[in-house]
């Protein structure tokens, strides 16, 4: 690869798809040459791009030689610490990481109500997570484990290591299916849910959030160190920005006779100010077209008003609007 490349790797699994369909929104259409491709092409020779796991995505982007940008859950940022480069919250992908019990413990219903329970009864508390770091922190933190374990930091078991002092609390490492583990292999798990529904079909009940995550555009440091890395990465993030903007916006368009553009200005909010201009024809004396960008949210309460003053109404979801006075 010559230097002029920017090498950027997306999240393989469960976010594929919603990054592929993201990326084509942005006009950046993923090309598979299979299935099983993991090195799809995007229509710029200058961007060479590679699926990977989104855990491992971090690690990645780490080094004079590694990826310089990636898309991963930020909640893999923050349990791998990787030192990077936030770019952008992309707003799609979101989960809750969660901590949770089987359905049957009506009397449980925090990790303080676990804690006492298998400290009363004298049994291990086992549990299961891809989440090492995040389950460490949020456990040691607990109070209630505090006052019966101190700073005796829980058992973590892993096939290639184990450490930490206290046996009465064991966590292990999870290569998937974390749901399917209890009540056998352990008793509780720690795991990301959308919308938990998988976790009910296993029988399984959220007790507590320790978290919330959405994919994010990272970049490796050194990378943007690169004078054209950094002016490409640029590129990339206002085309994903775009994506964003417009799915928050709405393009209306409407006539107005001119007696009545007053009340519609003063009432129309607007991303920037209303384009106005006359319109054509023998008919169109005194007519108007209007045509503005407004936010989603505010699009029911207008219509008493836009019902009242204009004749007709087009709306359109915008593909994207480039913000290019962010960058």
């Amino acid at each position: 690869m010559n230097d002029n490349i920017l090498k950027l790797t997306i999240p393989k699994g469960s976010l594929q798809a919603v990054v592929t369909s993201f990326f084509e929104r942005a006009g950046l259409k993923l090309n598979f040459a299979s299935s099983r491709d993991y090195r799809p092409s995007i229509g710029d020779p200058e961007v060479y791009i590679k699926l990977l796991r989104p855990q491992e995505i971090p690690t990645y982007l780490i080094g004079e030689d590694e990826f310089d940008l990636g898309i991963s859950g930020i909640d893999w940022v923050k349990e791998t610490n990787a030192d990077v480069e936030v770019i952008l919250n992309l707003e799609i992908g979101g989960v809750r990481i969660v901590f949770c019990v089987p359905t049957t413990w009506d009397n449980i219903n925090s990790l303080d109500d676990v804690l006492k329970k298998f400290n009363d009864d004298n049994k291990v508390l086992r549990i299961s997570t891809e989440y090492l770091t995040l389950s460490l922190d949020y456990i040691k933190k607990n109070k209630t484990y505090i006052k019966l374990y101190g700073e005796k930091a829980p058992l973590v078991i892993t096939p290639w290591k184990t450490w930490g002092e206290n046996k009465k609390v064991k966590i292990f490492l999870s290569f998937g299916a974390t749901e399917a583990k209890p009540p056998e292999e352990v008793d509780a798990i720690i795991d990301n849910t959308e919308t938990g529904s998988t976790l009910r079909a296993n029988n399984l009940k959220i007790v507590e959030v320790l978290d919330y995550s959405t994919a994010v555009l990272i970049a490796n440091k050194n990378a943007l160190k690169d004078e054209w890395k950094r002016e490409k990465i640029k590129d990339l993030k206002v085309l994903l920005m775009g994506v964003i903007e417009a799915s928050k916006k709405l393009h209306i368009f409407m006539n107005v006779h001119e007696d009545n553009i007053n009340d519609i200005l003063e009432k129309l909010p607007a991303l920037k100010r209303p384009t106005i201009s006359k319109l054509a024809g023998e008919n169109a004396e005194g007519w108007y077209a209007i045509n503005t960008i407004i936010k989603k949210e505010e699009f029911l309460s207008l219509i008493p008003i836009l019902r009242k003053y204009a004749q007709g109404l087009v709306v359109h979801e915008p593909r994207q609007i480039l913000p290019f006075e962010k960058i």
